[in-house]
């Protein structure tokens, strides 16, 4: 009865879509547009600015995929996550409402919406390893070719066939502006800073364009882009590091969730003490609620590190 009840109700939210004329991307758009919106009072505004009051969870996790969303060039993409992260949130409620647990609904529908944004946040991981990556690579030949003749220039369009995306778009982009657009190479190099987030890039960038008045200061490009390396190691170190603890975490967390099927073939008894009382359904959701929260922090405490200025 329950699930038929579960789909009377999903059939009608899609004739109220339907009839309204309403898309779930706008929909979703504007709910999670609405969650995050700022109050505009001026104690808002001082509660904010001072850091006495922190945001929700929500707001920081929506506001934080969408600077990846808009880094990683995807910020189009931002309806279809939050239309995910609300389907991930009705699909969660709707399973522990088949389970008949009441206690599990709201961690269950909570915990499963930030599933989304969780894999946004892995995949900005990912990407800024592999901008990094190419960084290195693209910084070091520029360099190179740059303390050979000292003119950017020459030495940008000598090694912009070398280079792969996204990193060859920003120097191609910086010959067409100089050659074709403003020949003004110090004002080319401050609008190129901001097209890769990165720091040891805009500090490249600030030493390239220092040396356009100081040649003699050519000599601190080849330290700022060994910082690149320097990153590379660390993280590569910390990755072998967490390894370990990461592969443990996920192990317990599949062991909680499957000692409870495996808990049905070795005493019923104990299964219907944890699936039909009020005693083990609330256990039950305690372990859900301690492994959603562990997810949460792993993924944030395992993110690379960066160089900061």
């Amino acid at each position: 009865m329950t699930a038929i009840l579960l789909i009377a109700c999903a059939g009608l939210i899609i004739g109220a879509f339907l009839l309204m004329g309403l898309s779930p991307l706008e929909f979703t758009g504007g709910l999670f547009g609405f969650l995050t919106r700022k109050n505009k009072s001026i104690r808002a505004e001082i509660n904010e600015t001072t850091r006495r009051k922190k945001t929700s969870i929500l707001r920081r996790e929506i506001a934080e995929v969408q600077e990846i969303l808009t880094i990683t060039g995807r910020s189009s993409r931002f309806s279809l996550v939050c239309a995910a992260s609300l389907l991930f949130f009705a699909a969660g409620g709707s399973l522990a409402i088949l389970m008949g647990n009441m206690f599990l609904v709201p961690v269950l529908a909570v915990g499963m919406m930030f599933i989304p944004f969780w894999y946004i946040r892995l995949t900005a991981t990912h990407y800024k390893k592999s901008i990094a990556a190419e960084l290195e690579t693209a910084l070091s030949i520029i360099t190179t070719a740059y303390l050979r003749n000292e003119d950017i220039l020459t030495a940008v369009e000598e090694s912009v066939q070398y280079l792969n995306p996204p990193v060859r778009s920003v120097f191609a982009e910086f010959l067409t502006r100089v050659k074709l657009i403003n020949p003004d190479i110090d004002t080319a190099l401050h609008a190129m800073k901001p097209k890769i987030d990165n720091d040891v890039f805009r500090e490249w960038c600030d030493a390239i364009a220092a040396c356009q008045y100081d040649r003699g200061l050519k000599t601190t490009l080849t330290p700022i882009v060994s910082k690149l390396s320097d990153m590379r190691i660390v993280n590569a170190e910390l990755e072998y590091l967490v390894f370990e603890p990461r592969k443990e975490f996920i192990i317990m967390a599949l062991l909680v969730v499957g000692n409870v099927p495996v808990m049905y073939f070795l005493n019923k008894d104990w299964y219907h003490t944890l699936m039909h009382t009020a005693v083990g359904q609330a256990i039950l959701a305690v372990c859900a609620a301690a492994i959603f929260i562990s997810t949460a922090f792993v993924i944030k405490l395992t993110k690379p590190i960066e160089y900061r200025r």
